[in-house]
């Protein structure tokens, strides 16, 4: 099974991929911590994608899909996988079933208002010490402007600002409104509500999950395997 998250910077997508993967055993694969990975190991293909981010440019398709092909050629991801900002155009899509053939795919699209992805982002707070991440309109927000577990500063990322989490939202939807219909032309697309507590969405992701394939079986397979 290829299951597919799709949804806007900050719709949860980690989150809820990381449940999945607790729940029905399939390696969530973020293609923004392959690069990274890469990059910091200085692998071939770290290489030429650091070129492109140094040059600050999108690192091409045909990088990202060696990335992806390589990663998911691994033992781990013989019963399945979950991609997690990978594909974000319809060619880098169209590459999929010629890397990964013959596998059954889910596309799961978590839908959050750009209203609301503004808010979560720009009230996100990173500890410049441990890295730990708050966020100022939870019911666990820092009293004061330090992080409770090491005393650290709390800071803003640049790319959280609401001026620039905006700008985001309008590359995202530019690149994925062709993507959602491509997917949508397959049959294989499940629009996720995706505001509420993390347990509600995931409630809703394994209705379509459920649906798909029964959780029991997945288990048995993976199991096996």
């Amino acid at each position: 099974m290829r299951i597919i998250l799709l949804g806007p910077p900050g719709s949860g997508k980690g989150t809820q991929g990381d449940l999945i993967e607790g729940k029905y055993g399939f390696p969530r694969i973020s293609s923004g911590d392959l690069l990274r990975d890469s990059v910091q190991r200085g692998t071939p293909l770290g290489r030429k994608a650091e070129a492109f981010m140094n040059r600050g440019e999108l690192v091409e398709d045909e990088v990202v899909v060696d990335m992806i092909r390589e990663r998911i050629g691994e033992d781990d991801c013989r019963s399945g996988f979950i991609l997690d900002g990978f594909p974000r155009t319809v060619p880098q899509a169209e590459r999929l079933p010629d890397i990964d053939p013959g596998r059954d795919e889910i596309v799961l699209d978590i839908r959050v208002a750009d209203r609301s992805i503004i808010e979560r982002l720009s009230a996100r707070r990173i500890c410049s010490g441990c890295g730990s991440i708050y966020n100022l309109r939870g019911a666990s927000a820092p009293a004061s402007g330090t992080c409770p577990a090491c005393g650290g500063g709390l800071i803003q990322r640049d790319d959280d600002k609401p001026e620039v989490v905006q700008r985001r939202l309008q590359v995202y939807h530019t690149q994925t409104a062709p993507l959602e219909e491509y997917y949508r032309s397959k049959n294989v697309y499940h629009e996720i509500e995706g505001t509420g507590p993390i347990h509600e969405v995931f409630v809703r992701i394994e209705a379509v999950l459920e649906r798909s394939i029964p959780g029991s079986r997945l288990k048995e397979e993976i199991k096996a395997d």
